[in-house]
């Protein structure tokens, strides 16, 4: 397995985990349940991200613009979930929040899909792909 295909496993959980969450309504177990998911896989996959995909691609010139993109995007996507967390879950504002953040995740899986992934594929090594998807497994199981 290949750090492409390791990412690309949790952006397919992270997906199906904001499907459900922008069908759920008021303030439910569901919508209580799916968001404290939600909130954990992605802290964690931002943070297992940065350390095992982003931080080794800063040294390439290549590749730096396109890191630092997606750690700020990491911050944004934690600045709409804080904004959940502090928005009664029975609000409409609520669900409006919640699918600004399916949009911007939405977003930021495809820029590192379809751009990201393309780049790093040409700067890291076969061995380094390899790598890096241990790495990054070992991180996710570790903190899950």
């Amino acid at each position: 397995m290949t750090i492409f295909e390791a990412i690309r496993k949790d952006h397919d959980i992270q997906r199906n985990l904001l499907d459900k969450l922008v069908k759920t309504s008021g303030d439910t177990e569901q919508r209580t349940h799916l968001f404290k998911e939600l909130r954990k896989e992605l802290d964690l996959h931002a943070n297992a991200e940065e350390r095992h995909f982003y931080k080794p691609l800063i040294p390439s010139d290549m590749m730096q613009e396109h890191a630092r993109h997606g750690i700020a995007e990491h911050h944004e996507i934690d600045e709409l979930v804080e904004k959940l967390e502090d928005t009664g879950q029975d609000s409409s504002a609520w669900l409006k929040t919640a699918k600004e953040l399916k949009h911007k995740v939405e977003h930021h899986l495809e820029d590192e899909e379809h751009t990201f992934f393309q780049l790093s594929g040409k700067v890291l090594t076969e061995k380094q792909k390899t790598d890096l998807a241990i790495a990054y497994n070992n991180y996710m199981e570790e903190h899950r």
